[in-house]
């Protein structure tokens, strides 16, 4: 039996994307009429089959719901696939997690493998391309066929969904506040680029704080950091030059980072400079010093994702489509990185 085409293997034949495909074979006006045909042609001559979510659904189902992360580099991915499969064990659904490595494509095919039967509803954090892109057809497409989808974390308002998020914007006010309370008057911010929402949403934390307090909001010591591999460096080069009392960090990684920058170049924590970072992993708890941080209750947020994708898939299906939006409160775990 030969093995079944798919939409990865059209895109390398014919030199496109992974997206433009999938686009083309929907018909969709984005996509110029010429590379349309070419693409439908190599399908129809091939024997491409699409994936038919609907008729999945309607057939039976798979008492399994789909997990798809950007990473597992961070403790709170982790927990909040805890609190999923607590949950979904609980009621009697089984866990299948995906990873999407913060790529575009491996994010569609990642959906296209899950809803080919496999599956009965996602929950997922968008890819940091995905969110750079601003393309969301995938997710427009599996919500249109009648599979439900939960965003956390990582979410937009272009799509209609249900979604479990912090208020990211008061989480980091907590933390930047903490660290003007103990007397820090030149802190550093230490974020992602403004199109992953919750390093902008941090951001705009970071600055309200310093707004409300009265201190300047200096652009230059803010570090916005896009790859995780070149992390390290970035930070290194960015607090050598900086004289701080006190640094933000969107993560514990880039927290942990800083603190070993600052000790290289002698400056002791807290006594000199005091570190906060966000989500209370492992990391942040057995560090030395151990991490100040915000808590982003990740394993709750899985639990809040599980019970609501698994309450529609529970429903009747006649039953009219509401979405909701939880907020899940977010805490300051205060340590050794911060004076007391």
């Amino acid at each position: 039996m030969k093995p079944k085409l798919t939409l990865k293997q059209i895109a390398k034949e014919l030199d496109v994307s992974i997206s433009t495909v999938s686009k083309a074979l929907k018909d969709s006006s984005e996509i110029g009429e010429d590379t349309k045909e070419k693409i439908k042609a190599f399908a129809k001559l091939y024997n491409y089959k699409p994936n038919n979510i609907a008729l999945s659904l309607k057939n039976r189902k798979t008492k399994t719901i789909g997990i798809i992360i950007p990473e597992i580099v961070h403790h709170f991915f982790t927990t909040v696939i805890s609190g999923v499969e607590k949950v979904a064990n609980e009621l009697g659904y089984n866990v299948l997690v995906c990873l999407s490595d913060n790529s575009f494509d491996k994010e569609v095919l990642n959906m296209e493998m899950l809803a080919n039967g496999s599956t009965d509803g996602f929950i997922m954090s968008l890819a940091k391309e995905t969110m750079q892109k601003g393309d969301y057809h995938h997710l427009q497409e599996t919500i249109n066929q009648g599979m439900p989808l939960v965003l956390f974390d990582r979410v937009v308002d272009n799509i209609a969904c249900d979604k479990v998020i912090i208020d990211d914007v008061n989480g980091a006010k907590k933390a930047v506040n903490h660290l003007i309370d103990i007397g820090c008057k030149k802190i550093a911010l230490i974020t992602t680029v403004d199109y992953v929402s919750v390093g902008k949403l941090r951001t705009h934390g970071y600055q309200q704080a310093l707004y409300e307090a009265g201190l300047p909001i200096d652009e230059s010591m803010i570090l916005k950091i896009e790859e995780m591999e070149d992390s390290e460096r970035e930070i290194d080069n960015f607090l050598k030059e900086k004289n701080v009392d006190g640094v933000f960090a969107v993560n514990e990684h880039f927290a942990i980072s800083a603190i070993k920058t600052l000790q290289e170049n002698n400056r002791r924590i807290p006594e000199d400079v005091s570190v906060i970072g966000f989500t209370d992993g492992e990391l942040s708890k057995r560090f030395i010093p151990s991490l100040t941080t915000v808590s982003q209750h990740g394993e709750r947020m899985g639990e809040e994702a599980a019970r609501i994708l698994i309450d529609k898939l529970e429903r009747s299906v006649s039953e009219e489509d509401t979405y909701k939006t939880i907020i899940v409160e977010t805490g300051l775990v205060r340590r050794n990185s911060t004076k007391s």
